[in-house]
């Protein structure tokens, strides 16, 4: 199968997104003086936007490349929570396990834009986690969806928001497991090690350090990191994000199951704009390579590419996939 077949056939597949979703709020304007009472830019507003981010932006990424998607989310009983839901909505997304928590708020991130220039972001979240009822409101929802739709693939953003619980992901990893469905992970610090023996393993770099408690020099120092992450978790293919230096896959030998095979997919030269929402097209197009059928180093290439992509636009933005497909 070359990567185009396995990005064309991405539109049979359907996904199950789980995970952390907020309210990406932006305010566009421009500066021509400072502000009389302190020492600041006074950005005079010409506009306003409003897009789903965390794990919707996956969902929203999963949708661009091809596939049906299905949300399983929690948000605030909030105006921000509402308007998310609308949005999903709006997007045709599958929300039947997107649930609402009366005493949770929902997270917003805003952005002040100047001329594509980003100067600060506000946010306004909680990061406790769910209740027990709602965790098991939302574990049947999924349950539900699993038994009602064919779910090629299993995604878990984790924006340590509080939504991922570990009791719900043993639950959700065990009933894909029974079905055969394949599971990715794109993962933050808490839960880092909750993730066990699923199918990709997303990380950055960050993350990386973060997660094993170590300094990665690069590129001595990856190789022996990421075998100490294939110890712990045992993911069959983990890939790390590097930046601008592309990423790193790791997986196991298809003739010699006991030895991993290590590659380092370089980004091609690119404008970057804004990295902003980079991960969630990485993880959404690598995890939809692979319920697709495309090897590790060709999921690698794609996610790659795609990840590279987004980063030449200003703001969360889903990956285009005509662009995608002939870069490839």
């Amino acid at each position: 199968m070359t990567k185009k077949e396995a990005i064309k056939n991405i539109s049979n597949l359907t996904a199950l997104v789980v995970g952390d979703v907020m309210l990406d709020s932006y305010l566009f304007g421009t500066v021509e003086r400072l502000s009389p009472e302190a020492p600041v830019p006074v950005v005079l507003m010409s506009g306003r936007d409003e897009r789903p981010g965390g794990a919707a932006n996956v969902a929203r990424n999963v949708q661009a490349l091809g596939a049906k998607v299905h949300l399983a989310t929690v948000v605030g009983n909030d105006p921000a929570g509402k308007r998310l839901k609308d949005i999903f909505t709006s997007l045709s997304l599958g929300v039947s396990a997107c649930i609402s928590e009366d005493k949770r708020i929902t997270t917003v991130k805003t952005r002040i834009i100047r001329d594509h220039e980003h100067m600060l972001r506000v946010d306004e979240e909680t990061d406790e986690p769910i209740c027990d009822e709602t965790a098991d409101r939302l574990l049947k929802a999924c349950l539900a969806i699993f038994t009602n739709f064919k779910i090629d693939v299993v995604i878990f953003e984790d924006y340590d928001k509080g939504v991922l619980t570990p009791a719900l992901i043993d639950a959700i990893i065990a009933e894909s497991k029974r079905r055969g469905i394949p599971v990715t992970v794109d993962p933050k610090l808490k839960g880092f090690f909750n993730y066990s023996y699923v199918d990709l393993f997303k990380p950055n770099l960050k993350e990386l350090r973060e997660g094993l408690h170590r300094d990665i020099d690069l590129p001595e120092g990856l190789a022996e990191a990421l075998n100490e992450l294939h110890e712990k978790i045992s993911p069959k293919i983990s890939l790390t994000t590097l930046g601008s230096e592309g990423l790193w896959v790791q997986c196991l030998d298809n003739r010699n199951r006991e030895t991993a095979v290590q590659t380092h997919v370089m980004s091609r030269p690119s404008s970057v704009v804004d990295v902003s929402g980079a991960g969630d097209t990485v993880i959404a197009t690598a995890s939809l390579m692979l319920a697709s059928g495309a090897s590790p180093l060709q999921i690698a290439e794609v996610a790659n590419l795609a990840g590279g992509l987004v980063c030449e636009h200003s703001g969360v933005v889903p990956v285009d996939l005509e662009q995608l497909i002939a870069e490839v």
